[in-house]
C-alpha cells in the first residue's frame, strides 16, 4: 500500500508540475504577441522619418513663406511690392495673351544654343588643360584672368563687335557659362588617381584608351557639377544680355513691366526664370545619375 501511495504521489507531482509549465508558456506567448502589436501601433504613431520628413518640412516652409508674403505684401504699396495672389492673376493674364510663352521661347532659343556651345568648349578645353601640362602652361593665365574679370563690364565691347542682335546675346551667355564647366572639368582630370593611369600604361593602353576608359569616367562627376553651375550662370547671362543688347525674351518683359510700375506682372518672368533654373539643374542631375550611376551608388 505504501508503495502504491508513493507511486500515486509521484504521479500527482508530475502531473502538477507538467500542468504548471503549460500556463507559463501560454502567458509568455501572450506577452510576446501583445508586445509585438504594441510595437506595431507605436511605429504607426511615430513621426515620419527620412525623405518623408524632409518633404513635409519643405512643404511647410514653402507654405509659411508664401503665407507671410501674402499677409505682409498686402500692407505695402503695390508700386513697390506685390503678393502671391496678385502675381498669380498677372501670370494668368500673361499666359492667356501669349506674351509669356513668346518671351520664354525667345529666351530658350538663345539659352540652349549658347549653353551647348559653352558645354562643348568647356569640356574639350578642360580635358586638354587638365591632361597636358604644356596646354595648361599656355592657357592658365588667360583662363584665370578672364574668370576674375567681371564679364558684365565687357558688354559695351560685345555690342561694338556684334551689334544688338542674337549674336551678342549668344556670345555673352556662352562666355558666362563657359568657365564653371571648364574649371570643373580641369579639376576632374587632375584628380584622376595616378595609379589608374599607371595601370593603363602598364597594360600598353594608348592615349585614346586612357582618355575613354580612365580619365572620362573618373572626371565625369566633376563635369556634371560644372554643367549644373554653368546652367545658373547661363541664365544670368541671358537676362543680362536681354537687358543690355536685344531687348527680347523674359528680360524684355521684366524691363517693360518695370517701366510701367506693374510689379505683379514684373514678378511673373522672374519666377519663370527661377523655375527654369531649378528645372534645368534637376535635369542635369538626372542626366548624371543616368550617365554615371556609380556616383549615386557611392553617395
Amino acid at each position: 500500500m505504501s508503495q502504491e501511495t508513493a507511486t500515486s504521489g509521484k504521479a500527482e507531482g508530475k502531473s502538477k508540475s507538467s500542468g504548471g509549465v503549460e500556463p507559463e508558456l501560454d502567458v509568455t506567448t501572450l506577452d510576446l504577441t501583445t508586445l509585438d502589436s504594441a510595437m506595431e501601433e507605436t511605429e504607426e504613431l511615430a513621426p515620419p522619418t527620412g525623405k518623408s520628413l524632409i518633404w513635409v518640412v519643405r512643404v511647410l516652409s514653402i507654405v509659411a513663406v508664401l503665407g507671410a508674403w501674402e499677409i505682409l505684401g498686402r500692407q505695402v504699396d503695390p508700386l513697390f511690392m506685390s503678393y502671391p495672389s496678385a502675381i498669380a492673376v498677372a501670370a494668368t493674364e500673361l499666359i492667356g495673351s501669349g506674351e509669356l510663352l513668346v518671351g520664354l521661347l525667345s529666351s530658350l532659343r538663345t539659352l540652349v544654343v549658347a549653353f551647348f556651345i559653352a558645354s562643348v568648349l568647356g569640356i574639350t578645353l578642360g580635358l586638354l588643360i587638365g591632361r597636358y601640362r604644356l596646354v595648361d602652361a599656355a592657357t592658365d593665365w588667360l583662363v584665370n584672368a578672364l574668370y576674375a574679370t567681371p564679364l558684365v563690364a565687357i558688354i559695351p565691347l560685345v555690342i561694338l563687335w556684334f551689334g544688338l542682335g542674337n549674336t551678342a546675346k549668344t556670345f555673352i551667355v556662352t562666355i558666362l557659362a563657359l568657365f564653371p564647366i571648364l574649371i570643373n572639368t580641369t579639376a576632374g582630370v587632375r584628380n584622376v588617381p595616378k595609379q589608374l593611369i599607371d595601370v593603363g600604361d602598364a597594360f600598353a593602353a594608348n592615349e585614346r584608351q586612357i582618355f575613354t576608359k580612365i580619365i572620362l569616367p573618373s572626371a565625369l562627376p566633376y563635369m556634371m557639377t560644372g554643367l549644373r553651375l554653368g546652367v545658373g550662370r547661363a541664365i544670368i547671362g541671358m537676362v543680362v544680355a536681354e537687358f543690355f543688347t536685344a531687348i527680347t525674351g523674359l528680360g524684355a518683359l521684366i524691363v517693360k513691366y518695370g517701366n510701367q510700375y506693374d510689379t505683379a506682372s514684373m514678378f511673373v518672368p522672374i519666377f519663370v526664370l527661377m523655375l527654369l533654373g531649378i528645372g534645368l539643374s534637376l535635369a542635369v542631375r538626372r542626366a548624371e545619375e543616368w550617365i554615371a550611376p556609380w556616383k549615386a551608388t557611392e553617395e
